[in-house]
C-alpha cells in the first residue's frame, strides 16, 4: 500500500526559495522543482503527510492514559495532565507523541498548502483510476489531510489560526486566532472539497488512502463535537474572547441537525456495515471482537493505517504484560474495567455479592476482546517463564502459601506482577493490561507488530448518528443504530429513553470505542471532566487466600482499591498554547486560566 510505507528513502526539504536544493545528493535527494515535475514524486510527498497523523501505535502511548481509560506505568508526566498541572511551558503527558503537538501539526498543515501552490505545475496523468484522475484523487487526499490536522487542533485548543497560504522565510509569522465557528466552517469546506474529488473506494495500492466516505465520516466527527455542550455553553466568564472557544451565534439544535446529517450520509453511501455484524451462536463473540482490530482489513474500515513488518509498531512491546517482556504501558484502570456491563446487559456491582465474587464471569463479550486479566489466556509464555506459567494465563495477583519449615504464611506473586520474577519494573500497576491491537502471534520483545491503526471505523458513525438523535429528542431512531453496534456485541437492546437513554448512549460509546483516542475528548466535549477527575482511580488487588487448612485457594479474591488521585481544573477543557508560539505570534490569545 503506497501510503503505508512510511519509512520512504526519499529525504524531501520543503522550505520555500530555499538554494539547498541546488545542493542535493542525487542518491538521496530531489529538488524542489524536480519533485513538483513528477506525479510519482508528488505522491510520496503526500504520504509524509499521511506518516505523520497521530496514532499511537508507533510510538506506543496512548491518550487513553489522559483520561479514565488507562495508566501509563511511567507516569509522572500523564499523573500530573490528570491533575490539571500543564503550563504554557510544558504540556506534561500530552508531549509524549511528537505528531499532537501544535508546532508539528502546523508543519503537516504548511505541507498541505504547499502542495495546493504547487499543484498547477504538476504534469498529472489524464487517465482517470476508479473514477478519479491523479489530479482529482491527490488533491482530494490534501484536503482531507488538511481538515484532518485542522480537526486536531481545533478539538484541543478551540479557535486557531487559519493558514491556507505557504509562509517563506521572510513572511512575517504574525496571525490572529480565528474563532470556533469560523475554524469548524473552514474544516467542513475542506471535507466537502475533499468528498467531491475523492473516489468511493479505492483499488489496489491506493487502498487505504481517504475516500469520499472517509472524507465524509470526519465530517460528521467534526460536527458532532461541535454542537457538543462544550462549544455550547458559556464557562470562562472572564475570558475576552469566548467565540474562540464556542459558538456565539446561530442555534444549538441547527448544529445538531447538522451533525445528524453528516452522519446519515456516510450511512446512506451503503458502502460499510459493521465486523460480523450479526454473529452465529457458535461465534466466539470476544475474539470476533478482537480481530476488527488484528485484521489488516475489514468491512468496518473508513480511514485507516497500514503498516509493515520492517517499520512496524512499538504498540505491542509497549503495552505487553511484563511477563512476556512488554513494559506494561497502556494499561487498563479498574475504572475502565468497571463500566462493561453483565453479559444480561445489567451494570456490573461490587455490591452484588455474586458480581464480587467473579467479577470477570458473565461481562459484556467485549470485556474479553479488550483486556487482559487475571487468568485470561494468552500467548505462549517466552521460555524463561514457561516454568512459572505452564498455562498461558495472565498472572496479576499473589498467593498465600504455607511455609511448614518456616511454621510461618510466605506470598508469591504472579509473573504479570510489579514483584514478578520477569522485569518487575515492566508491570502494570492496574492488574490489567490492553489486548486491544496487541497481537498474540508476535512475540513483541523481538518483533515489531504490523496492524492496522483505525482512525474511523464504521461503528462511530453508528453511534455518531445516535447521540444527534438523542439531542434532537428522537430516541426509538437514536436506539435502531445503538442497537446495531450491541447485537454484533452480543448485548440486549436497549430500552431506556431521555437523560437515561444518553447515559447508556455514552457509556456504550466508552466500552465500544475503548482505547481507540476518542475518550479524551467525549470527556470534554460532554462536559462531564469533574466527575471523571475528580476521584481516585481503581486498580485490581488479586489474591489467592490461605485457607484455614493451610491449602491455597484456587479462586482468587479480586477487589478494585484506590490507587491514584485526579484532580480537575476547568482550564483543562482546552490545552494551552505553549509559550514558544505566543513568543513568536504577539497575536495569539492564550487559552483562559494560563
Amino acid at each position: 500500500m503506497k501510503h503505508s510505507i512510511l519509512y520512504i528513502s526519499i529525504v524531501l526539504f520543503f522550505t520555500a526559495c530555499n538554494t539547498d536544493f541546488l545542493d542535493t545528493d542525487p542518491a538521496t535527494e530531489f529538488s524542489e522543482t524536480a519533485v513538483w515535475s513528477d506525479p510519482a514524486l508528488v505522491e510520496t510527498f503526500i504520504n509524509q503527510i499521511y506518516f505523520r497523523l497521530d496514532e499511537p501505535l508507533t510510538d506506543g502511548r496512548m491518550k487513553a492514559n489522559l483520561v479514565d481509560e488507562g495508566h501509563y506505568r511511567g507516569n509522572a508526566s500523564s499523573l500530573n495532565f490528570n491533575r490539571s498541572r500543564m503550563t504554557p511551558d510544558d504540556l506534561l503527558g500530552w508531549g509524549v507523541s511528537r505528531f499532537r503537538k501544535w508546532e508539528d501539526l502546523y508543519k503537516s498543515i504548511r505541507y498541505c498548502n504547499l502542495f495546493f501552490a504547487k499543484a498547477e505545475e504538476v504534469p498529472f496523468g489524464t487517465q482517470p483510476v476508479d473514477g478519479k484522475t491523479e489530479k482529482e484523487r491527490m488533491t482530494g487526499e490534501v484536503h482531507f489531510l488538511r481538515a484532518f490536522l485542522y480537526q486536531s487542533l481545533v478539538s484541543t485548543y478551540g479557535g486557531v489560526p487559519l493558514i491556507s497560504e505557504v509562509y517563506n522565510l521572510d513572511d512575517g509569522f504574525q496571525k490572529e486566532r480565528s474563532s470556533f465557528a469560523e475554524c469548524i466552517q473552514f474544516i467542513v469546506a475542506d471535507l466537502d472539497k475533499a468528498a467531491e474529488l475523492l473516489p468511493v473506494a479505492h483499488s489496489g495500492a491506493n487502498i487505504g488512502r481517504a475516500t469520499k466516505g472517509a472524507a465524509l465520516a470526519l465530517k460528521s466527527r467534526v460536527l458532532l463535537y461541535a454542537a457538543s455542550d462544550l462549544y455550547n455553553t458559556h464557562h470562562f466568564d472572564s475570558f475576552e474572547q469566548p467565540d474562540l472557544l464556542q459558538y456565539t451565534t446561530g442555534t444549538r439544535a441547527e448544529r445538531w441537525v447538522a451533525a445528524k446529517n453528516a452522519a446519515k450520509a456516510v450511512i446512506d453511501l451503503g458502502i460499510y456495515q459493521l465486523y460480523r455484524a450479526t454473529p452465529a451462536p457458535t461465534d466466539d463473540i470476544a475474539q470476533n471482537y478482537a480481530d476488527i482490530f488484528l485484521n489488516k482489513t475489514t468491512e468496518e474500515d473508513i480511514f485507516i493505517k497500514f503498516f509493515t513488518t520492517p517499520m512496524g509498531q512499538r504498540f505491542g512491546l509497549y503495552t505487553s504484560p511484563n511477563g512476556y517482556h512488554g513494559w506494561g504501558t497502556n494499561a487498563p484502570l479498574g475504572d475502565f474495567v468497571d463500566d462493561f456491563e453483565m453479559r444480561d446487559g445489567s451494570r456490573f456491582n461490587w455490591s452484588n455479592p455474586v458480581h464480587a465474587a467473579a467479577p470477570y464471569q458473565n461481562r459484556d463479550p467485549r470485556f474479553y476482546g479488550t483486556v487482559l486479566f487475571n487468568e485470561a489466556s494468552w500467548r505462549q509464555r517466552p521460555d524463561d517463564a514457561k516454568g512459572i506459567d505452564p498455562h498461558n494465563k495472565i498472572q496479576t495477583g499473589r498467593w498465600e502459601r504455607w511455609n511448614a519449615s518456616s511454621n510461618s504464611m510466605t506470598v508469591s506473586y504472579g509473573v504479570d506482577t510489579r514483584k514478578s520474577s520477569i522485569e518487575d519494573w515492566n508491570g502494570s500497576y492496574t492488574g490489567y493490561y490492553l489486548r486491544k491491537y496487541v497481537d498474540p502471534m508476535i512475540d513483541a520483545q523481538y518483533i515489531r507488530q504490523a496492524v492496522t491503526w483505525r482512525y474511523i471505523r464504521y461503528a462511530e458513525i453508528l453511534l455518531n448518528y445516535a447521540e444527534a438523535c438523542i439531542a434532537l429528542g428522537e430516541d426509538q431512531e437514536a436506539k435502531l443504530y445503538i442497537n446495531q453496534v450491541r447485537k454484533r456485541a452480543g448485548m440486549p437492546a436497549v430500552t431506556e429513553t431521555g437523560t437515561a437513554l444518553r447515559d447508556r448512549y455514552r457509556n456504550e460509546r466508552r466500552i465500544e470505542l475503548g482505547f481507540e483516542e476518542h475518550r479524551f475528548y467525549d470527556v470534554r466535549r460532554w462536559m462531564i471532566a469533574p466527575q471523571v477527575y475528580n476521584r481516585t482511580t481503581k486498580v485490581a488487588d488479586i489474591v489467592y487466600k490461605m485457607n484455614p487448612d493451610h491449602s491455597t485457594s484456587v479462586t482468587p479474591t479480586v477487589k478494585h482499591v484506590d490507587f491514584e488521585q485526579y484532580t480537575w481544573d476547568d482550564k483543562a477543557y482546552f490545552l494551552p498554547i505553549l509559550r514558544d508560539e505566543m513568543n513568536k505570534n504577539e497575536k495569539l490569545i492564550q487559552n483562559p486560566n494560563y
